[in-house]
């Protein structure tokens, strides 16, 4: 099966590290030059770097995708440097669960404009160019509690099933300019999130350990996942191989998603 990217342009974000980083470097290595937003730029020039190194060619812009203006700004040094972006992972969001009760309007807000806002903002940039060239393809990065919320995950869980219904929603609209909109939801899936709240918890085993131990028995394959193989269906979707999937919404997690 050919996967491969040659020609095309894929914009990134969270691009930096975890997933968004697997996702960049795979795209790279498959033929596709790949813009890589993120909000630290020190982090973001190092991942650019590396996949630099191996051959691959990407940029990397220093952007909040939770604020309009920060997206703006990103977008004008895109226009100057690219004729086209044939791909958009909107990838960028960070862990946030906790009871209804004890979630803020602040933090309601925060979550909604840095999972949900950003898909809509970027997407609506791209979404012209894509029409016009007729070949597009953009994934949203979700997770399982969009399909199935658990108790103790707000906002997550609601703002991830709002980026369901945006993926649904685009996938219907662009189908007939050959703009194909899927979404993967991640499940327990090696990344910096998980190595940030293993440091955060001062958990005393080492960090691999800490995973395989939130794995065992939850997790039918039996094994947390690696974010190489997140980044492989992704490639899948975006080439000419995955030409007939679209308004899908694909669990990513061994199993785990009590619902299909």
């Amino acid at each position: 099966m050919n996967c491969r990217m040659d020609g095309r342009v894929a914009l990134i974000t969270g691009a930096s590290k975890g997933l968004g980083r697997a996702m960049a470097g795979a795209f790279a290595a498959s033929g596709a030059e790949v813009i890589m937003l993120a909000r630290r730029a020190d982090v973001l020039d190092e991942a650019v770097k590396e996949i630099s190194a191996a051959g691959g060619r990407a940029h990397g812009i220093a952007c909040d995708v939770s604020k309009a203006s920060s997206i703006e700004a990103a977008w004008a040094t895109i226009s100057a440097r690219q004729s086209k972006i044939d791909i958009l992972i909107n990838n960028a969001g960070v862990a946030a669960a906790k009871p209804f009760e004890a979630v803020s309007d602040v933090e309601w807000q925060a979550d909604l404009d840095l999972k949900l806002f950003a898909a809509i903002r970027l997407a609506r940039l791209v979404l012209p160019g894509m029409k016009s060239r007729r070949w597009g393809r953009i994934i949203n990065v979700l997770n399982i509690h969009a399909k199935a919320p658990a108790p103790n995950t707000s906002p997550t869980s609601v703002s991830r099933a709002a980026g369901m219904a945006l993926t649904k929603l685009l996938a219907t609209e662009c189908a007939p300019h050959n703009v194909l909109v899927n979404a993967l939801l991640v499940g327990l899936i090696e990344s910096d999130q998980w190595a940030r709240r293993h440091a955060q918890q001062g958990e005393n085993k080492p960090y691999v350990e800490f995973l395989a131990d939130l794995a065992k028995g939850r997790i039918p394959l039996g094994r947390y996942g690696e974010a190489a193989e997140f980044a492989n269906m992704a490639c899948f979707l975006c080439s000419d191989a995955g030409s007939y999937i679209t308004g899908t919404a694909i669990n990513v997690d061994g199993g785990l998603a009590s619902v299909v």
